[in-house]
């Protein structure tokens, strides 16, 4: 899509999950097939199967329907474990469409992690704005899922 040069606030969003930076780093990137919801957030919705990620340069993160095709969402771009992943991100779009997403992982005083994602280059679509606003409340339900499955495995 033409890049519209106008431009398109990222979407930002931080969310504090109660275990340590490599165990939150671990489950964003590696378990995300734990806790991602496939059903409502994916391109394959209800054939969704399943979605890994690999947390080196160059991995992918995939998500495989239930036929066994395959769907790239995005690229590793830079990975710094445990503090920090930079990644494409274009699901249902090719990679010339891709926008980036970059999450820090920041250990907080009661042992947990503040976890904060910043989705921009929006300015890349025509419809930048619009796509910004839907993800802005998209990415909620996604990081709820993150927090929980992390409640669950400091318990």
């Amino acid at each position: 899509m033409p890049d519209t040069k106008t431009p398109v606030a990222p979407v930002r969003k931080s969310v504090t999950v109660a275990v340590g930076p490599l165990q939150a780093f671990e489950l964003f990137t590696r378990d995300i097939g734990t806790w991602w919801p496939l059903a409502t957030h994916s391109v394959g919705l209800e054939r969704a199967a399943s979605v890994s990620f690999g947390a080196a340069v160059g991995d992918q993160l995939v998500e495989t329907l239930s036929d066994g095709t395959k769907e790239i969402w995005g690229t590793v771009l830079q990975s710094e474990i445990p503090r920090r992943l930079a990644f494409s991100w274009h699901p249902g779009k090719s990679a010339d469409e891709a926008t980036h997403i970059e999450v820090t992982f920041t250990p907080d005083s009661a042992g947990g992690t503040v976890v904060e994602l910043m989705h921009s280059g929006w300015e890349r679509w025509v419809d930048g704005e619009t796509q910004a606003a839907n993800y802005r409340e998209g990415w909620d339900p996604v990081l709820r899922a993150f927090v929980e499955e992390a409640r669950s495995e400091a318990v």
